[in-house]
């Protein structure tokens, strides 16, 4: 798209300038003009839908391409108060005429009123320029409100958003060009800025939970940029994505702060900010915004003499889609496959190429990940591919030693006795040989609670020259998924109380949990354990208040930072909950934010999928979850 505006719409109206026209206001037409504010009216609707007006203003907005097809015009002279009789704005749906329309243009517009799912808009019949000068536009200095009635009254105007932003929400950036911001701070959780899952500090179904619900969605407002494309389809993958690129990243938890004004829409069923024209790449000129850039290089420090961690390695396949019959794929702009999509037992990348992607952010995460022990989810059971079962295991600590330049990894081995029928990832360990070794065997829990899940891992550790009184164990956990709603009315439907499906499945997945980890303690001679993975259950929620009720404590609830961000909204799925023994002996903790609060743009599996290129070989979107850390004071004394 060329851009056609250098200066922005405050230069251009408050200098009084307009752009040059042929007509006069009296050469223009004869006909009754409308204030904008009445076409917009007091309501949700206008009060003269179906009917035909004409109107006069000045262009705040207008977008040739991208979709929208129209401009956003304001009643000169409006704008620097609420307007008290309707909005003084209305979109101007005119794909025929937009095209030689700019913003500051003095216009005049007939054409039809209608409601086009929830945006009053005027289907133009007529747009013709006027020559004498616009009063001046001032954009609209005001605090966003949060519900419906005030939104409307400022409907389609130029505004200045005042107040703190921080960005809740990215999910769609590289699909739709759109990210979530949350205004202000919550006055349920206070300083909270993020919009916090409520399950993940209230009970499922409490009121309180309900509450929060209520305004987080008060909270939200969207940020567009000034197009309905969607980036997934082939025809539009050669527009650069908006707003970021390999260098400037756009990450949930950042400040926002906004540098010009945009307009306030209303579009699929949602409240926007439009930019004045459409975003095209990472530094267009219409970008009315600045995000802090948060740097998440390494891990805070946690102390202690010894640590770990828990690190989700999102689907690591060393046996990829092409060397399977049956696999269909995920592919990018080209048409080359980049990760297995379903018909195989494969779950990672399609083919050599795009493992290698996968596998150097993961290593260059891991390489930076300073905990001693760390617990992974979501790597390759190679035994389903006729392997030894900890081939795929081996083979990314061979690539963690070798990025290291010494052996300073190594991995838990599968214990003799395995289940006969594992889902095709798992659970594994591996951990610094300098810092902790292993005691005994590792042990497999083998119930019937997890035939939908991964059977825990268990292993004893010992601090490198300590003695029993160092020793603890770690449970590496990865219990059954939100989604998948079976609606057969059982515990395991989603009952709308927060939880998702399958949570009784996961409340007795945490109660055999319990129970395996009482018999650790009595076979591995400690009452220090650590129970650490992907719960799949938010802080507040029945498997994790199992385990509070069992007595242990939940670290990562001290953290003030989560670990997963789903639907514009941030809480912690992923877990390290120590027994009391051990709990005491914590020296500090972390979520490591580099994976859930980034755009899935920089993820190995949306690699060219747009013209922009994404992808780094660095730690950020490794995956899809945030690691977990935790330091531990281990003593000879206990």
């Amino acid at each position: 798209m060329s851009k056609r505006r250098t200066t922005s719409i405050a230069a251009v109206l408050l200098s009084g300038a307009v752009v040059a026209s042929t007509f006069t206001a009296a050469q223009a037409d004869t006909v009754e003009i409308t204030p904008i504010e009445q076409v917009q009216g007091t309501g949700d609707t206008s009060p003269l839908v179906g009917q035909k007006t004409t109107v006069r203003g000045v262009v705040t907005a207008a977008y040739a391409e991208g979709g929208i097809r129209g401009f956003y015009l304001q009643s000169a002279g409006s704008g620097a108060q609420i307007p008290t009789e309707g909005s003084s704005a209305v979109f101007i749906y005119a794909p025929d005429d937009v095209a030689s329309v700019e913003v500051g243009d003095h216009l005049q517009v007939s054409g039809t009123v209608s409601e086009y799912y929830g945006l009053t808009q005027i289907k133009a019949q007529s747009v013709k320029s006027l020559s004498e000068p616009a009063e001046s536009i001032k954009p609209l200095a005001i605090t966003l409100p949060s519900d419906e009635a005030g939104r409307e009254q400022i409907e389609s105007m130029l505004i200045e958003p005042q107040g703190e932003f921080t960005v809740s929400d990215n999910y769609s950036l590289n699909q739709y060009g759109e990210l979530t911001l949350a205004m202000g701070t919550s006055s349920i959780l206070p300083g909270e800025k993020l919009l916090r899952q409520p399950t993940d500090v209230f009970a499922p179904g409490s009121a309180q939970a309900a509450e929060l619900g209520k305004e987080n969605e008060q909270r939200s407002i969207v940020v567009d940029d000034g197009a309905t494309l969607n980036f997934s389809t082939a025809k539009n993958t050669t527009v650069a994505l908006p707003y970021i690129d390999s260098a400037h990243r756009v990450s949930v938890g950042a400040e926002a702060t906004f540098t010009g004004p945009m307009i306030l829409d209303y579009r699929y069923d949602l409240w926007r900010l439009q930019p004045q024209g459409q975003v095209i790449g990472s530094d267009d000129a219409d970008i009315a915004l600045h995000f802090e850039q948060i740097d998440n290089s390494a891990p805070q420090d946690v102390g202690g003499n010894v640590s770990v961690g828990s690190f989700n390695v999102l689907n690591y396949f060393t046996t990829t889609g092409d060397e399977l019959s049956g696999c269909s794929y995920y592919s990018d702009r080209e048409g080359n496959p980049v990760t297995v999509r379903q018909g195989c037992d494969a779950r990672g990348a399609a083919n050599q190429a795009s493992f290698e992607r996968q596998q150097s952010k993961i290593v260059a995460a891991l390489s930076k990940f300073t905990a001693d022990v760390v617990v992974l989810e979501e790597i390759e059971n190679s035994a389903r591919f006729g392997q030894d079962r900890d081939a795929a295991l081996a083979h990314l600590v061979d690539q963690l030693n070798s990025a290291a330049g010494s052996k300073i990894w190594k991995f838990v081995p599968s214990p003799d006795a395995t289940p006969a029928d594992e889902d095709v990832i798992r659970t594994a360990i591996i951990y610094r040989n300098k810092a902790v070794k292993p005691i005994g065997e590792s042990v497999i829990l083998e119930d019937e609670a997890f035939d939908n899940a991964r059977e825990p891992l268990g292993q004893a550790f010992q601090k490198v020259g300590g003695n029993q009184k160092t020793r603890f164990v770690v449970v590496a956990n990865h219990f059954k998924s939100k989604g998948s709603d079976p609606k057969d009315g059982s515990g395991n439907a989603d009952s709308g109380d927060g939880q998702g499906a399958w949570n009784a499945d996961r409340v007795d997945q945490a109660k055999a949990l319990v129970s395996f980890a009482d018999q650790l303690k009595k076979s591995r001679n400690t009452q220090k354990v650590l129970l650490a993975g992907d719960f799949n259950s938010y802080a507040a929620e029945d498997p994790i208040r199992v385990l509070a009720e069992a007595g242990y404590v939940d670290l990562g609830a001290k953290a003030d930072s989560q670990s997963y961000v789903y639907g514009g909204l941030s809480g912690s799925l992923d877990h390290i909950l120590a027994s009391p023994e051990l709990a005491s002996k914590v020296t500090g903790q972390d979520i490591w934010n580099i994976n859930a609060i980034e755009s899935v743009g920089y993820e190995y599996s949306r690699y060219n999928y747009n013209i922009t290129n994404l992808f780094s070989s660095n730690q950020y979107r490794s995956s899809d979850h945030d690691p977990v850390l935790v330091g531990l004071q281990l003593n000879k004394k206990g």
